[in-house]
């Protein structure tokens, strides 16, 4: 039987942040990230969260530029680096705490993902970094919350609506690609990125989260 162990805790404006150590006899210790006790991710199954990154980059000849909204546990920026045409990931993250987690080796892969010099962090609202953005992007990432139909967060729910893709779009280069990932089908985001972009697709994956099969979806979107 697995035994559970508390890491670390931070209160934040939006609530608690905790990440913890899962220890099994039979397995690697796994660390789990919970945000108001509700499950995030964790550093088991990491498939979507890097196929969020492979997908996008299969999609463009010449990523040199990339936003990544929400660092996590650094899988989908990890992945992100290992393509070398990649010059500048720029990764918005609104809690602080997470991103002093990721430095400071409390995640103990944190640092060497950061010490990548293409590497950028911005510790601000998602929603905010967009609307203040003045360069474009040849990939745009987005996995901030849990998806639109489990909301961490009530505040993300903008970020699968129509204004803000249509923003997201503006900040693409041309056949630059939008990434949307979310925790479960998700028709009204589909619908949402249709208005907005003219090549729009959803992709399930197969996921095995603590020992259930499940599926997480990935929104793709180019601009023409």
């Amino acid at each position: 039987m697995d035994s559970v162990s508390e890491i670390a805790r931070a209160e934040t404006d939006r609530g608690e942040l905790v990440l913890r150590r899962r220890t099994s006899g039979t397995a690697a210790d796994v660390l789990e990230l919970r945000v108001n006790g509700v499950f995030v991710m964790d550093t088991l199954e990491t498939t979507s969260e890097i196929e969020l990154a492979a997908q996008a980059l299969e999609l463009v000849d010449d990523p040199r530029s990339v936003l990544i909204g929400g660092l996590g546990l650094g899988f989908t920026l990890q992945r992100v680096l290992a393509d070398i045409r990649v010059e500048r990931a720029v990764v918005v993250e609104i809690e602080e705490p997470l991103i002093d987690w990721m430095r400071n080796g409390t995640v103990p892969h944190g640092p060497a993902i950061l010490a990548d010099a293409r590497a950028t962090i911005v510790n601000a609202d998602i929603a905010m970094a967009i609307a203040e953005a003045r360069s474009t992007y040849d990939l745009v990432l987005l996995d901030v919350d849990n998806g639109p139909g489990y909301l961490v967060h009530e505040a993300n729910e903008q970020v699968y609506e129509a204004g803000f893709l249509r923003r997201c779009h503006d900040l693409l280069s041309p056949g630059g690609v939008l990434v949307v990932w979310s925790a479960d089908a998700a028709p009204g985001l589909l619908a949402a990125m249709r208005e907005v972009f003219a090549r729009t697709e959803e992709q399930a994956h197969d996921v095995l989260l603590q020992d259930r099969p499940e599926q997480y979806f990935l929104y793709l979107a180019r601009r023409s």
